[in-house]
């Protein structure tokens, strides 16, 4: 498709222009000096401040204008059009980066969670997770959180009514044993695992809510199992958890 002159808005352009010009070094301008840095006559720069004032992105004190935090719905619409792993890559390597530990994206499929994005510190599983790698959701961290977001008939229908393979000694496998453990996830908000799915591996999830309030993924961190208990691990960090989760939450559709 070709686009011609005619097809160009200039209003919008000439608006846009003029955002770009706020920054860092010019938080607050006026309108000569946003009619220099755009390229625009000052009776179009005028007009686009006012406009921008009219429509609650900007401020003006009579000589000064400045940006409102609205504009910044300009960014997240852009970001929340993203596919989901590219939104939540650069939280989940800050995150790690911070903890030391590695932590993971994934969504529910079916009875299965699958990988979307991971960000790997230290090799703490005997095979490598990597987006697209699959779980059983029933003894995951992130499972949990996914099945527990699910209505109770739902929840109750992905699990069945046979036991459930063990991965180790300690994964839970009757169906009415992890419908109490998603009851109290419901309540918490979060999900711990300890060596559910391999001996020596422990995880924390929690879910990744939607602007709309609707679980579309689950976030954790695994470690290796060690001393710390495991209300003491949950309290160290489940904040962490729980922050990025919100940081993301106005970005995910």
């Amino acid at each position: 498709m070709t686009i011609t002159e005619r097809d160009i808005m200039g209003g919008l352009a000439k608006g846009l222009a003029v955002i770009e010009t706020f920054g860092a070094d010019r938080p607050r301008q006026s309108i000569s000096e946003v009619a220099l840095a755009s390229g625009l006559d000052r009776a179009t720069a005028r007009r686009c401040l006012l406009t921008l004032v009219h429509q609650g992105f900007a401020e003006w004190d009579g000589k000064f204008f400045t940006l409102t935090p609205r504009v910044l719905r300009l960014g997240t619409a852009c970001l929340a059009s993203m596919p989901m792993p590219a939104i939540v890559q650069p939280a989940l390597d800050a995150l790690s980066d911070r903890i030391g530990e590695s932590s993971s994206v994934s969504i529910l499929d079916g009875g299965e969670i699958v990988y979307v994005a991971r960000a790997a510190q230290r090799k703490v599983m005997s095979i490598s997770l990597m987006p697209g790698s699959r779980l059983p959701a029933y003894c995951t961290s992130m499972g949990r959180v996914m099945l527990a977001a699910l209505p109770e008939a739902e929840a109750r229908a992905r699990l069945g009514t046979r036991a459930l393979p063990a991965r180790t000694p300690l994964t839970l496998t009757e169906p009415g044993t992890i419908l109490a453990e998603l009851a109290r996830i419901r309540t918490d908000g979060f999900a711990l695992i300890d060596q559910e799915v391999e001996l020596g591996l422990r995880s924390v999830a929690v879910p990744l809510v939607n602007a709309r309030g609707q679980v579309v993924a689950a976030l954790n961190l695994g470690l290796a199992a060690g001393p710390e208990s495991l209300a003491a691990m949950a309290a160290r960090l489940v904040p962490e958890l729980r922050a990025v989760a919100a940081g993301l939450r106005g970005l995910l559709r």
